[in-house]
């Protein structure tokens, strides 16, 4: 795969990712904590770890070609850690002081939890496919 290969890839994942990002959010819409941005990231945590994981034990062949695509395209454009950010702030900034903590270390510890997951998960799946 030459550059611009990868660069088409990495362009037609974000814009997946994105688009599904954006309508995970329409779905939620409505709510006083921001549930998009967590789920959005829990499951992109367990995806990209999982998808990582499986390819570092596959470096050959198509899981190799997958990787632009999935990891920095779309794994890159379906996460929202700045939108987490920013949501944090909305939340002092409505003086909902008590909410804000409350969603970092949900938000956190959910998606390290999901990275873990996907991570084990995208091992055994490598393992199992030898």
């Amino acid at each position: 795969m030459n550059i611009w290969q990868h660069h088409a890839a990495v362009g037609l994942g974000s814009a997946l990712g994105a688009s599904l990002r954006y309508l995970t959010s329409l779905w939620l819409l409505g709510s006083t904590f921001p549930w998009a941005t967590l789920l959005v990231n829990i499951l992109g945590s367990w995806l990209i770890a999982a998808f990582a994981a499986y390819a570092s034990r596959r470096l050959d062949g198509r899981v190799a070609r997958w990787q632009p695509f999935l990891l920095a395209g779309f794994c890159g454009g379906f996460t929202t850690f700045s939108l987490f950010g920013l949501e944090t702030l909305y939340l002092f900034d409505q003086e909902r002081y008590w909410l804000a903590p409350i969603y970092v270390g949900i938000s956190v510890t959910l998606w390290l939890a999901g990275a873990w997951h996907g991570d084990r998960w995208g091992r055994r799946l490598a393992l199992a496919r030898r």
